[in-house]
């Protein structure tokens, strides 16, 4: 007659039906304020009233276990069970829980008025995974309730282990769990959960991926060689990791192609590649780990340079090693190899240790760096005058003789004027200019003449204007 909306009404009779016992009734009046949700894949356990019955439910009759715990059991348990095992419909269930008809009843609400995430958490409280997993994909939940719903619940309660055996028994090939194993994954990729991850991985068999989580387990949180040389062992399971993966792909590739949809994938060359990478990673760790525990080690950078990062980050690399040993020598093999297998820009490394060097005034291994770089084998007919030519730009800090020893050691002529020239030393660059052919002697001598000027030098002006 006033126009209430009359839900709550039917809601507290229920309740009345439900506390007295009385289940049929109970479900006529609460299918008169009870309504299904409009989308059961929603991230909640649905309505607060249906909320309401489960717990009351749930509460009333607690599970009996069949185990020697029996004995244990309360008269009041024995008895609420004495009155309800002739309503009961028995379903054993994972966790050997004895279902009385509370617990179907509790079923009913839920698969009439519940999301799947209530659902399956409801499985999941009274340790069905079975059910709950199998409820999750016959109705194709999306991944996000499998995290919320049974991922998350299991490895807080210790039973990741139980829930991959499920997996694999429910689907040996957990193929049809590819979707939501990948969201696990990123799921604790975002949470920094890594050591559950690598565990997930290795279940997945998904090697190329857990590869890859070895890489963030050996390098993250280093800050010197030393360190990285106690975890050398991540290196090796990154190798067995790939090379599991090559003999998968030469087993699949004889027969028909295998369907492994959500596993990371990799041509062989490239695996192969990443291979070498981490046996040249691992030459570069026991090298610069014995370099440090020995103390022959200069350099200290904010970030420790690996071979698993950019380009940049392996010339630095190159770089560490060559500085790093007793002398360049030691080191130039390895670091010539990072060079030739990454293809990067030696001369650019090259003039980056010749610069170094100078700041560490080891003007006699700049001299060895050229030895070395010649003797390679691949290096330009002009690579080693570029590298003088590029520590140059430090000359003010370079002794005199230091200085006039490393323009001699230059192959062109043209370079060496050039070198004379940046350091000042234009009476030199005058002495090599008018050795050369008349032409060409001119017009170096010209260009001398015109810098002498310009710096105020009478002497090297006039000699320079008498030849010409």
């Amino acid at each position: 007659k006033s126009g209430l909306d009359p839900g709550g009404a039917w809601h507290a009779w229920g309740m009345a039906c439900l506390k007295a016992g009385n289940l049929s009734s109970a479900r006529e009046k609460f299918s008169r304020c009870l309504k299904p949700p409009l989308d059961l894949n929603q991230l909640n356990h649905g309505s607060r009233l249906v909320q309401d019955v489960i717990q009351y439910l749930e509460s009333t009759v607690k599970p009996i276990l069949i185990a020697d715990d029996d004995y244990f059991a309360t008269l009041r348990e024995l008895e609420a069970t004495l009155r309800t095992r002739s309503l009961s419909l028995e379903m054993m269930c994972e966790g050997k829980i004895q279902h009385n008809s509370y617990y179907q009843e509790c079923l009913f609400y839920l698969h009439s008025y519940g999301t799947n995430l209530a659902i399956i958490s409801f499985y999941m409280r009274h340790d069905c995974m079975r059910e709950a997993l199998l409820h999750l994909l016959n109705k194709e939940s999306p991944s996000e309730v499998f995290i919320e719903g049974i991922f998350i619940p299991s490895y807080e309660s210790g039973k990741l282990h139980m829930l991959e055996n499920l997996l694999e028994t429910i689907d040996p090939g957990l193929e049809s769990w590819g979707v939501y194993l990948i969201a696990a994954c990123k799921y604790l990729q975002r949470k920094n959960y890594y050591h559950i991850l690598y565990e997930l991985q290795q279940f997945m068999k998904d090697h190329v991926r857990a590869a890859m989580t070895c890489i963030r387990f050996f390098t993250h949180g280093a800050k010197s060689y030393a360190e990285l040389g106690g975890k050398q062992t991540w290196l090796l399971k990154i190798k067995d990791h790939l090379k599991v993966y090559l003999q998968e792909v030469s087993r699949s590739s004889g027969r028909k192609k295998m369907a492994f949809t959500f596993r990371k994938k990799m041509s062989a060359t490239d695996v192969s590649r990443h291979i070498n990478t981490v046996d040249l990673q691992m030459e570069v760790t026991k090298f610069l780990h014995r370099c440090e525990s020995s103390g022959t080690s200069q350099m200290t950078g904010s970030s420790l340079p690996t071979l698993f990062g950019n380009n940049n980050m392996k010339m630095d690399v190159a770089c560490k090693v060559m500085l790093e040993g007793k002398n360049i020598e030691e080191g130039f093999g390895i670091a010539f190899r990072v060079l030739q297998d990454f293809q990067l820009e030696a001369t650019e490394v090259y003039s980056k240790v010749a610069k170094q060097l100078v700041k560490q005034q080891k003007y006699s291994e700049i001299r060895q760096l050229l030895k070395c770089v010649s003797e390679s084998g691949v290096a330009a007919k002009n690579d080693g005058d570029n590298i003088i030519l590029n520590c140059l730009n430090e000359f003010k800090n370079i002794p005199a003789e230091d200085l006039d020893n490393l323009i001699q050691d230059m192959d062109s002529d043209e370079n060496k004027i050039q070198a004379y020239v940046m350091c000042n030393k234009l009476r030199s660059a005058y002495l090599v200019s008018v050795r050369q052919e008349k032409t060409r002697a001119v017009q170096l001598v010209q260009h001398v003449r015109q810098l002498a000027e310009n710096s105020g030098d009478d002497v090297v002006k006039a000699i320079c204007a008498q030849w010409l």
